[in-house]
Order: structure tokens, then C-alpha cells, then sequence
């Protein structure tokens, strides 16, 4: 299992509705196979996530932020881990909004 514990995330590229960007950065804890983290940066003042890490690192997670705009957004995600030759992990993830539109979308994340 990977273990993401002290661990902080960029993203890289992401779709046009989600309000992740590169200035937002993740700093992930991991406890045995639970995921948490707290992010801001961008268009999210204050956002959390917590999730299950299986044995082959994939990560699934629900998450709770508010927004510039002082709205409340929440969503699920599934996140699938590469490790790169330079060691870093890259994490292809595939996500959906529960609130608002409740539309889908994918991102992609990398170790800082």
C-alpha cells in the first residue's frame, strides 16, 4: 500500500468545472488505510477530504470545501496513483460534484 502520510499535492490539470487549480495545494495524513486532508489555494478558501487507501494505493474519498464565492460544494472522488521515475506520485483521479450541478469531471494531481 502507498502510504500518502505527510505528503503534499498540486494539481496539474483539471476540468473546466472544477475549482481546483495549481495554486491550490492538498497536505494529506494518512492513519493504517484512512485518508484525510485539508486544502486551500485558488478558488477554495478552506476544503477537507476523507477516504479509504486500498492495497494498490487507489484512494476513494469524499470532500467538502467552500468556494470564493462562500458557497458550500461537496463530491466524491476516486483517485488512481502512478509513482514517477523521479519517485513523486501522480494521481489520476475521477470525480463528481453531489452538490450544485452535480456534474463529473477528472483532474490530475502531483506531489510536490
Amino acid at each position: 500500500m502507498i502510504n500518502y502520510d505527510n505528503k503534499t499535492f498540486r494539481p496539474i490539470i483539471n476540468s473546466e468545472n472544477g475549482e481546483t487549480s495549481p495554486e491550490t495545494i492538498f497536505h494529506y495524513k494518512q492513519v493504517d488505510n484512512i485518508l484525510t486532508s485539508e486544502y486551500s489555494g485558488g478558488k477554495i478558501k478552506k476544503g477537507h477530504l476523507i477516504g479509504l487507501v486500498d492495497e494498490n494505493g487507489t484512494i476513494e474519498m469524499r470532500y467538502h470545501q467552500v468556494n470564493e464565492l462562500g458557497q458550500v460544494m461537496t463530491g466524491t472522488c476516486f483517485s488512481r496513483p502512478e509513482i514517477l521515475a523521479n519517485g513523486k506520485i501522480r494521481l489520476y483521479e475521477t470525480w463528481e460534484w453531489t452538490s450544485g450541478d452535480r456534474s463529473k469531471g477528472t483532474s490530475i494531481i502531483e506531489e510536490c
